[in-house]
Formats: C-alpha cells, structure tokens, sequence
C-alpha cells in the first residue's frame, strides 16, 4: 500500500516560521481558511497545537515589546481565548507568509491578503507571522519542541 503513495519530493533547505490564528481568527472559524491559503501556496503545515496560551509563554513571545505601550494588552489580548500555534514549512516560508498576512494595520492591508480580507484592527488582525528567520527559530522554540515536527 505504501508503494502506491505518491510523495512529493522534500525542499533541500525548507525555511520554518511561527504562524499564530489569533483569539478573534479562532472565534470566527477562520483556522481552515488560513491553513488552506498557505497550502494552496504551497507551503507544508510542519506542526499544529490548539491552545489556551498561558500568560508566561505569551509574555516571552512578545518579550521584546515588554517595554512598550501595547505589551500589557497584546499580551491580555492574545490570553483571552484560544490560539491555533502552526509551524509553516517551504521556501521562502518567513516572507511568503508575512505576504501573504498583509500588513499589520489591517486598515492599510491590501484586499486578497488573510488581514485584507478578514480583519478590522491592528490587535484583533487575525494572525501572528514571524518577522524574519531568526525570530521565527527564537518563536518557533517557544511554542514547540522539536518532538512537535512532522
């Protein structure tokens, strides 16, 4: 039987990032439609968790914003309900995704992106991506182990 699967060949260097749906993306049942845009890209769903994030693990995702305005309601923000962690797999995946994402300010994203589409406000925005490659290995430490990875 496993003979008969068709596999695809693996990326010689896949890129990972950190890809959160927020409490509002959760709430208003878009986890399938954001799982479904990057793979319809063609990026590869690597590791998943459904969680009510605890305080402490959000405190040290957001750890370098501790000293701004935003960290205390970011951080209530992202504690109030649950979040759909995923670690996203393939070339490119940092900035595919972040493209993908649109901008932060989802009054300035362009129509087509996830935030474009679906969000109203820079908080509730619907999703989290990694900025650049280092901060996604720093974030995807924080919500995985490596046992996670598929």
């Amino acid at each position: 039987m496993a003979d008969a699967m068709v596999r695809c060949p693996p990326d010689m260097n896949p890129e990972r990032t950190l890809i959160l749906v927020k409490p509002d993306g959760v709430q208003r049942g878009l986890v399938g439609e954001v799982i479904r845009r990057f793979e319809a890209r063609g990026l590869r769903l690597a590791a998943l968790r459904l969680l009510n994030a605890p305080r402490n693990l959000v405190e040290v995702h957001y750890e370098e914003h501790r000293e701004k305005p935003f960290f205390a309601s970011v951080v209530e923000y992202l504690c109030s309900g649950p979040v759909v962690a995923m670690a996203i797999e393939g070339e490119n995946a940092v900035k595919v995704c972040r493209g993908m994402m649109g901008a932060t300010n989802a009054a300035e994203a362009a129509p087509g992106t996830i935030r474009g589409d679906f969000a109203l406000n820079v908080e509730k925005n619907i999703v989290h991506g990694s900025a650049d490659p280092e901060a996604a290995a720093r974030e995807l430490s924080i919500w995985f182990s490596e046992a996670d990875f598929v």
